[in-house]
């Protein structure tokens, strides 16, 4: 196509016009401020009359996002589950759709033992059952559990705008939900990946919504005062289902509502107006808390034992550094057993994270919430922040939920995904305070964040053109699959053609890195077309050949370059 002739090189010695890469950028930012200039007067009326209507605006932003990923499809196909936690989620998943808690123990546990994942007392993921309940509903729902990750992050997009929508005008609400569709959305790791985000941080947008509209309504005789039963149990719903999904964040997001109601809490007022609807807000986190006992008991045996405590227990503290440290991963080790190998070998963490102090910890981590801002936002935090004796509660919620993520040793931005509506939150009151002062500035920082979300997802959108190869070695927080495992997707293609039932041994080389794990399966093992298992030496892998006597025997290494796949004669 001709017109691609002009992109098929960003260095200008190769490029027919002499563009290079800044070039390029320039003329992006500029063709999208000088349409929107153009536009705007147009459409301003129209997207002031539309942000009023709060069912629709749902709507359009909970849908723009899915419709925005899957045309990407054709470049970016379904993410591929490559990190551990995706696989334990994805086994929580599965357990949940053959309608159970946990799964019974296999007859020979010792082959099938992975992070993340207890084989005693029963064969079930470690994590909690939040996630993996998106995810077993997008499964039953369309028979693949991203579709799951889709509805989530569409609905956290679609509550971002009614969670605004209680502390600005319906305009801004409208410009914060597009914000969440720019970040938050296609381009996103929480929509590429089967770790989580979305689902928390619609939690988080239940949550921070109902607090300013209990607060307007709660007390009898107040406007609206009727729903304000509604909104209690939309406060609790959110409670309810961030415990289900981050049991330890859900400290810092219950700390936040109590710092929202503790100005009041001593008028006579206020308090019977809040005892008065605190069953509507119990009832959803009761429920919530007594489905956490019954996942206790039925995977742990116990009903105050977490499986991630348990997990702790037989793995070590925490389960990913008995891998990295132990060379016989399929040999358990209980906590002191671990914690004495791991000293011994100098191992004190798994990532340069649990090395720092708290402060150290806490000041390389600023770097992380980049994530939560597009550049051009940066500029009006201090607007924010200038606002800070109005908006002092946001600033206490975010603090809490950072000074205490900061306590545990790794960090994901998924951990405080339930703040995240109060990241946007703080980006849309500095757009506004910027607009009192000059909305032509206000306007055009808000068209930058539309350019660039645009320029990239253009570049995705044209993933194998020279132009977008060339541009994407510059992409902030990459979060599509650009990455994803080629090695596992071509093992798992060619695994596809062979016929019947197949038993796969994986021997790793002993330089093996413990984060690249293969051995996972499904909640029925022996019900599964592939099992996956370690090799364990000829004497013992005899045992699970003859446990399966009519499966097509493999043995794959994965450490070799290309994976290598051997059939195995009986």
């Amino acid at each position: 196509m001709f017109l691609f002739d002009f992109f098929r090189s960003l260095l200008p010695l190769h490029n027919p016009i002499g563009f290079g890469a800044s070039d390029f950028v320039s003329v992006t930012f500029a063709l999208v401020l000088a349409a929107a200039a153009i536009a705007w007067p147009r459409v301003a009326l129209w997207t002031e009359r539309f942000a009023a209507r709060t069912g629709w605006c749902m709507l359009a932003l909970a849908i723009l996002p899915i419709i925005l990923r899957l045309a990407l499809l054709p470049n970016h196909p379904v993410p591929t589950a490559d990190i551990y936690d995706e696989f334990g989620h994805l086994l929580e998943a599965d357990t949940l759709r053959h309608f159970r808690l946990a799964n019974p123990p296999h007859a020979l546990p010792q082959f099938f033992e992975t992070q993340f994942v207890l084989e005693q007392p029963t064969y079930s993921s470690i994590y909690p059952l939040g996630q993996a309940l998106a995810l077993a509903a997008g499964w039953s729902l369309t028979g693949h559990p991203w579709a799951g990750v889709l509805l989530a992050v569409g609905a956290f997009c679609g509550l971002c705008y009614w969670m605004l929508r209680a502390w600005t005008t319906p305009g801004w609400a409208l410009a914060g939900g597009l914000l969440a569709v720019a970040e938050f959305g296609p381009l996103n790791y929480w929509m590429n990946s089967y770790w989580g985000g979305g689902l928390a941080a619609a939690a988080g947008c239940l949550v921070f919504g109902a607090l300013p509209r209990l607060a307007r309504t709660a007390p009898a005789g107040a406007p609206g005062w009727g729903r304000s039963w509604k909104y209690a149990a939309a406060l609790g719903t959110g409670l309810g289902l961030h415990l289900l999904i981050r049991p330890f964040e859900s400290i810092f997001l219950l700390l936040s509502v109590l710092l929202f109601f503790a100005p009041n809490v001593r008028r006579p007022k206020w308090f019977r107006a809040y005892w008065r609807l605190l069953p509507a807000a119990a009832l959803p986190v009761a429920a919530a808390l007594a489905l956490m006992l019954l996942q206790n008991r039925a995977v742990t045996g116990n009903w105050t034992t977490l499986p991630y405590q348990l997990s702790r227990y037989q793995y070590g503290v925490p389960a990913a550094l008995v891998y990295q440290t132990n060379p016989f991963p399929h040999r358990q080790l209980n906590r002191e057993q671990a914690l004495n190998y791991q000293m011994q070998k100098g191992f004190h963490g798994n990532s340069p994270e649990t090395w720092r102090s708290f402060g150290e910890r806490l000041e390389y981590r600023v770097r992380f919430y980049r994530f939560f801002f597009l550049a051009p936002l940066y500029l009006v935090l201090p607007l924010f922040l200038w606002r800070a004796r109005t908006y002092w509660w946001v600033l206490l919620s975010l603090a809490s939920f950072g000074l205490g993520a900061n306590l545990y040793p790794n960090f994901e931005t998924h951990y405080i995904a339930a703040a995240t509506c109060l990241f946007v939150l703080a980006a849309v009151i500095g757009l506004e305070q910027l607009a009192r002062i000059s909305p032509e500035a206000s306007r055009i920082l808000g068209f930058l964040c539309l350019a660039q979300f645009l320029f990239w997802y253009t570049m995705h959108l044209f993933d194998n053109q020279p132009f977008s190869m060339a541009a994407r070695q510059f992409e902030t927080w990459d979060g599509l699959n650009h990455r994803n495992p080629a090695a596992r997707i071509e093992v798992n293609r060619r695994l596809a053609m062979l016929p019947g039932q197949l038993l796969v041994f994986v021997r790793y080389y002993p330089q093996h890195p413990f984060q690249q794990e293969w051995v996972y399966n499904a909640a029925d093992i022996d019900g599964s077309r592939i099992v996956w298992a370690r090799d364990l030496g000829p004497e013992e892998d005899a045992q699970l050949r003859a446990y399966y006597p009519n499966r097509s025997v493999w043995l794959l290494e994965p450490d070799y370059r290309p994976p290598r796949l051997t059939h195995l004669a009986p």
